[in-house]
């Protein structure tokens, strides 16, 4: 029974990652390329790291598993978050399709910074009119 359940985690790890390769090579722009390697891949990679932990149940191993997995898991976000900032400073292109950036109001591409006096509105909330008097 237990060699069924490696070879389903394996399995299903393996599909994963091949459903993050897939998307790097078909979807359209920077940000929906690293949605796919973030989310797929790390999912993959934790589940292949599970029946490693389940084929070798010595406990070096099994922490050294475990460790994988939660490094992938708190990296991964980070990595991604700092990949598409970059690739949104060097004014990498969006999908033709992109129906929204809420970015773009508020950032200064001098600067790379968020323009004074104006904080990130929340998804779906219209911000406060800005007077103009000065």
């Amino acid at each position: 029974m237990i060699e069924f359940v490696k070879g389903a985690l394996v399995l299903s790890g393996a599909m994963f990652m091949l459903l993050a390769a897939l998307g790097v090579l078909r979807l359209p722009d920077l940000l929906t390329r690293m949605h796919a390697t973030t989310k797929a891949a790390t999912l993959g990679a934790s589940l292949i790291m599970l029946a490693v932990a389940l084929h070798f149940p010595q406990v070096a191993v099994v922490a050294r598993a475990m460790g994988v997995i939660l490094f992938i898991m708190l990296t991964a976000p980070v990595a991604a978050h700092v990949i598409g900032r970059a690739g949104y400073f060097v004014g990498s292109r969006l999908w033709d399709g992109t129906v929204k950036d809420e970015l773009r109001p508020n950032y200064d591409p001098l600067t790379h910074e968020l323009k004074s006096g104006q904080e990130v509105p929340e998804p779906g909330v219209e911000p406060p009119p800005v007077s103009r008097e000065e």
